[in-house]
């Protein structure tokens, strides 16, 4: 009996049916996907890490080192596994040349290594180790990814010809906000290119207990060994490997629980307007002595077909889509040993949407007592008590036609029935806005705020001091440059709250030159100040006007804290300060550049990169392009996406809405018809109703865009170093292009579904 009910409603609203299995296809489908992209990329880069074997701890350090003095640290300390010093030759991108690509405009530091024989593996694409030949190079799989070269393709180090062997998996080195990328050469290639180029290297320790780590960096820090350089934990690895792809995962994990609210939505919408349509039969059948509970079984064994069939199709499309979604994921990282789970657990993601659907149609359905038989039989809809808008009377109109006023006036006197309408419109413009924003934000050049750089055009970095000065003399002879400044980066000790000593970077120079954004205070203006980064601030427990100590020549140095900044450079742990001084090693030197025409930043950074051959001369937009371009993509592509989905819900849900609407008012559709009121009027009054209620979804749905929204990005952005995130709003995209969209889709299915309204006739609707 069901089945034969089931198959002749689903053929009467073929429609509102198949709107409905979409739905909940759509949900499913998004549910499944988030599943398996959390146990894909969780695995993946889980199965990198363990096959890797990458460091938990890393102290990168360019100068003469001590191999037999870490050597014996290491042998005395507990808690080291494995240890081994890692040499990595740095050279110019001008002097890498693969295929027809020079890597002369990279911002990367570009160096070759040799595979490491105890840990900290360098991986092929099959997740193996690799074992290179002479005259064999492997490259970084962001090569690969952007089409600089190819498998086959001659290589050119600084005149020695190689031939590209294969690409390369690094767990320390993978992301694009690593600023460092390993290619890999043969022991007897590597001493051949040895003297080409500037040796730096890489302390790596493997511990028995990692959660020691803290331990372990104090330990370091307090021996006072080599430290020219950045230093990376294995938390910190797997942040970086994790943030593109899991940036674009968060973004489909908040679309997926607004398009499953939005299925529930359009269950109910789907429902109440079917029960509106049957309303006179429910009636029917409760005074024949039909009891609730059966009348309720109809309905539910209808929405279990759909639900059950939508479910099934969410899981075709999750296992379809998902190619695509993990392609970047498998490049970088590669295979989940967990895939078999992923897709075990989007089963599971299903069966609770599949149950959660159920449950909540059985809930609609238990206004099925309220329904009085004999209101049912007479008037063959609900009658609802209108109330609100009383002062809102067309005698005191005078702005609107008469069609739009009453359209008006219906929706602030059914304030509750346009309720979920407008909910849906202001969860559709959140969608559309907030992943574009987070877009516009990442790509824009202010985003440099967040990388604890200032705003200017080229930067020209150098690790050899005795050259900075000849730089500058350039720099300020040039009649293009408008502005400079000189920021040198050296490593201190600094005291913890316990006593030890750890090591902190402090970038020196005049920081009101090329000012950054602070989250909390101002930049550093005395000798006796300093600013710290978030995750230093954070890991120190430091507010602003705190004071830290610095250990400088063997004497104590107190500084106060002046401000809090974001950056997502250097493992976010980094510090301002303008005193000067002469006994620490320096790092790195920076010349930052403003040019007074912005057009000659491209001609500036070849003819600073063949002036400055020992330095690395970049555009300041390129660099951000390429440190973040792989996450600037993935938020890209769910942009779009997102724009997409909030469309096609906004179409679906206006047109199940206004057949709802339809079908529950046919009595006062033919009440104005009997009163001279017109199929146009009718049409009018109804297309008011609808871009009435989107307006305010729009309006609404902007603002939590720029308020709530921004805060669930800055959630996401936070957990790599920046502190304090504002959007960086497109106006037209956001403001014009966007509510148009919107109103065009809504316009088009209120006409659609419209369609009927006219067909009401005021003799089979009008009842005494």
């Amino acid at each position: 009996m069901y089945f034969r009910i089931i198959r002749n409603d689903i053929l009467k609203s073929k429609v509102i049916t198949f709107t409905t299995m979409i739905f909940v296809a759509a949900a499913s489908m998004l549910v499944s996907l988030a599943a398996i992209l959390v146990v894909n990329l969780s695995g993946a880069l889980d199965t990198l890490m363990t096959k890797a074997e990458t460091p938990h701890f890393m102290q990168m350090h360019s100068g003469d080192i001590e191999t037999a003095r870490l050597k014996s640290f290491a042998e005395q300390n507990n808690n080291v596994e494995e240890f081994q010093v890692v040499e990595f030759l740095g050279m110019e991108g001008a002097q890498i040349i693969l295929g027809d690509n020079s890597l002369a405009n990279s911002v990367q530091d570009n160096g070759f290594s040799i595979q490491n024989e105890k840990f900290d593996y360098l991986l092929d694409l099959n997740g193996n180790i690799i074992n290179v030949s002479d005259g064999e190079l492997y490259v970084p799989v962001t090569y690969m990814r952007d089409n600089t070269t190819k498998v086959g393709d001659k290589a050119v180090i600084s005149g020695k010809e190689f031939t590209v062997a294969g690409f390369l998996r690094d767990s320390t080195m993978n992301s694009s906000l690593s600023s460092s990328k390993r290619f890999l050469v043969s022991n007897n290639d590597f001493a051949e290119i040895k003297d080409l180029g500037s040796i730096e290297y890489l302390i790596e320790f493997r511990l028995k207990d990692f959660s020691a780590i803290g331990e372990f960096e104090t330990a370091y820090a307090s021996a006072g060994f080599e430290a020219n350089g950045p230093t990376v934990t294995y938390t910190l690895f797997k942040t970086m490997n994790a943030i593109s792809d899991g940036m674009m995962l968060a973004v489909i994990l908040l679309v997926s629980a607004l398009v499953v609210a939005i299925a529930f939505m359009c269950i109910r919408f789907t429902l109440l307007a079917k029960i509106e349509d049957d309303y006179r039969e429910i009636g029917v059948l409760k005074a024949i002595g039909m009891r609730i509970s059966e009348i309720k079984q109809i309905y539910l064994a209808k929405y279990v077909a759909i639900a059950a069939l939508g479910s099934v199709l969410g899981f075709i499309l999750s296992v379809m889509f998902q190619g695509v979604l993990l392609e970047n994921i498998r490049l970088y990282m590669g295979e989940s040993e967990n895939s078999s789970y992923a897709v075990a657990l989007g089963i599971i993601g299903i069966l609770l949407v599949f149950i959660a659907i159920i449950a909540y149609v059985n809930g609609v359905l238990k206004r099925f007592r309220k329904i009085s038989a004999a209101e049912a039989i007479r008037f063959g809809t609900s009658q609802e008590k209108k109330a609100g808008a009383k002062r809102f009377s067309l005698i005191r109109n005078k702005l609107f036609s008469t069609n739009i006023f009453l359209g008006i006036k219906d929706v602030l006197a059914r304030k509750r029935l346009y309720a979920t309408m407008l909910v849906v419109l202001v969860i559709s413009a959140f969608i559309i806005i907030v992943p574009q924003n987070l877009y516009n934000t990442i790509s824009s050049k202010s985003f440099i705020q967040y990388m604890g750089i200032g705003n200017y055009d080229l930067r020209i970095q150098t690790n050899i001091f005795d050259k900075t000065d000849e730089i500058v003399k350039t720099i300020e002879s040039d009649s293009a440059v408008s502005k400079n400044a000189v920021l040198t980066t050296k490593t201190f000790k600094v005291k913890t709250s316990n006593g030890s000593e750890e090591n902190i970077k402090i970038e020196l120079g005049d920081h009101s030159a090329f000012p950054i954004e602070y989250s909390e205070g101002r930049a550093p203006a005395a000798e006796n100040e300093i600013a710290l980064s978030a995750i230093n601030a954070g890991e120190m427990s430091k507010k602003v006007d705190d004071v830290i100590t610095l250990v400088i020549e063997g004497k104590a140095k107190d500084l106060t804290v002046t401000g809090i900044y974001s950056d997502v450079t250097n493992g976010g742990k980094t510090a301002k300060a303008v005193f000067t001084d002469n006994s620490a090693n320096i790092m790195w030197t920076i010349v930052c550049v403003e040019l007074s025409d912005k057009s000659l930043v491209e001609r500036k950074v070849l003819e600073y990169s063949d002036k400055f051959d020992f330095a690395k001369t970049s555009d300041i937009d390129e660099f951000v392009s390429q440190t973040l371009g792989t996450t600037i993509s993935s938020i890209e592509m769910v942009s779009y996406v997102s724009v997409a989905i909030a469309l096609i819900i906004t179409v679906l849900i206006t047109f199940l809405f206004i057949k709802m609407l339809v079908a529950k008012d046919r009595y006062s559709i033919a009440v104005i018809k009997a009163l001279g009121f017109t199929n146009s009027d009718v049409k009018a009054q109804f297309i008011s109703r609808s871009v009435f209620v989107l307006i305010v979804g729009i309006v609404i749905g902007t603002l939590l865009a720029n308020t709530l929204g921004e805060i669930l990005a800055g959630a996401m952005i936070s957990s790599f170093g920046a502190s304090t995130f504002k959007f960086e709003v497109n106006p037209l995209s956001a403001y014009l292009f966007s509510p148009l969209l919107m109103i065009c889709t809504v316009l088009i299915a209120t006409i659609i579904g419209l369609s009927g309204a006219g067909q009401i006739k005021i003799s089979e609707n009008i009842k005494e």
